[in-house]
């Protein structure tokens, strides 16, 4: 097993993973920006280094500091967490090229992954499922303009190299594609130094589904379930469950199958995730029609999750470990063969933002009273006294409820949000208090416009 571990990350990810750490006997080392130097991610690690002023590009983005860091302390692998350098294919090889030890998957397969054109070309070369769209960028309007006549409208425009829900828009028709595909390119160039863009069909009425994939180390990939992500503002999550309630079980089935063949495909190593959308299952006068569900290709994540502990608890493991133990060579604390779900979890991410417009409200934390109880676990990155800064996402903390049953679920995660008290900060504990009481959240039919319909 890895002995030291350095965490190029910040906030409740950065906790997450040296919780895990400290479990296992491993000493860690936490980095951080003149901003964080408060926060209870650096008094947890066994040792903290400074790395740069507020703005992340020259601290938690800057490979020379957190490498030299890394020298320093005697850092014998690095957990980039979610976000930041975790998808950096460049740091991943550099780290490794240094002698390091990368917790995650190899360069190779997050350059693969990283452009989404390519991606969706390999997953189809794989018999993964991918939605009608542009095998090539779409070179100048005049391409996407013939793309999407060919495809149908309306169409998605989304940045090659995007992610994280940015770099996107819908055009119904070519008046609005001529709009969209400009300003998607203009964002594409400026946020990721890729203007390249994507023409895809969009589906009004679709729901997120993800599945959580693992490469073991002997080279087999594993799929640990799926969890349902469609409630989301701007296209960005807010709320994940695991299993999907919209998910049947002879769907699972070519679902996680699909998965490990996009795993396989790349020979994926670590933790990652196939994300998909899904278009529900049809009826007619008798009610469901048996195999009418679709689901494409969207991307996959080559990093750990925001929304992990949902499988965590539903396949009774600790995620983070298994990472540290695929990056050591060592077999997974769980037999592969043998996968045994069990019950339901909800994840809901406790924001610093306004709960009607989700726009951000940075603020000094004066009041932070965590719930508590059976199937309640909060992962966060702040407690009282301390200051969300503008600097870096609004992320607070992850409210993840468990229990036997959805239902259950439910009932715990209304008594969670009712007992979370935040003062100081905008955040969104009042919209997690409407959602749990919406009658199309609550009976699992909802889609990924549940919170545009809500506002």
């Amino acid at each position: 097993m890895i002995e030291s571990l350095l965490v190029a990350n910040r906030g409740e990810i950065a906790r997450r993973i040296i919780r895990t750490a400290k479990r296992l006997g491993i000493r860690t080392i936490a980095v951080h920006s003149e901003a964080d130097a408060d926060l209870p991610f650096v008094s947890e690690a066994d040792e903290a280094v400074l790395v740069g002023p507020p703005n992340p590009a020259l601290s938690y983005r800057n490979t020379e500091a957190i490498l030299a860091a890394a020298k320093a302390t005697g850092a014998q692998a690095i957990h980039p967490g979610y976000g930041f350098l975790s998808e950096n294919a460049e740091f991943a090889r550099t780290v490794e090229a240094s002698g390091l030890i990368w917790v995650g998957p190899d360069a190779d397969a997050i350059t693969a992954m990283g452009d989404k054109i390519n991606a969706r070309n390999l997953m189809a070369a794989a018999g993964v499922p991918v939605a009608p769209g542009t095998t090539d960028p779409a070179a100048d309007l005049d391409a996407a303009v013939t793309a999407a006549a060919e495809i149908g409208y309306p169409v998605m425009v989304k940045a090659a190299a995007g992610g994280g829900g940015m770099g996107m828009g819908v055009a119904v028709d070519e008046a609005a594609l001529r709009t969209e595909y400009d300003k998607v390119r203009a964002f594409a160039e400026r946020m990721f130094g890729d203007g390249s863009v994507l023409i895809e069909r969009y589906f009004p009425r679709v729901r997120h589904v993800e599945v959580q994939i693992l490469g073991l180390a002997d080279g087999r990939v594993v799929a640990l379930g799926e969890r349902e992500c469609s409630v989301q503002r701007r296209n960005q999550k807010l709320v994940e469950e695991s299993p999907s309630p919209a998910v049947s079980p002879e769907l699972r089935v070519r679902l996680l199958a699909a998965a490990v063949r996009a795993g396989e495909a790349v020979g994926y190593r670590n933790a990652g995730t196939v994300e998909c959308l899904l278009v529900p299952r049809q009826r007619d006068s008798e009610g469901d029609v048996p195999g009418s569900e679709e689901f494409f290709f969207l991307e996959m994540n080559t990093r750990l999750q925001v929304e992990h502990p949902v499988t965590e608890y539903v396949y009774g493991i600790d995620l983070v470990e298994e990472q540290l133990r695929v990056a050591s060579g060592l077999a997974p604390t769980f037999d592969p063969d043998a996968l045994t779900p069990a019950g339901h979890a909800i994840e809901m991410r406790i924001n610093a933002e306004d709960p009607k417009r989700f726009l951000p409200g940075p603020g000094v934390v004066t009041t932070w009273v965590e719930p508590s109880g059976v199937g309640v676990r909060v992962d966060s990155g702040y407690t009282e006294g301390n200051t969300v800064t503008p600097f870096y996402d609004s992320l607070m903390a992850k409210l993840i409820i468990s229990g036997a049953t959805r239902d259950e679920v439910l009932g715990r995660a209304k008594e969670a949000v009712a007992g979370f008290q935040v003062v100081g900060p905008k955040n969104n504990l009042p919209f997690f208090a409407e959602l749990l009481d919406n009658e199309e959240f609550r009976s699992g039919a909802y889609d990924t416009g549940i919170v545009s319909r809500m506002r």
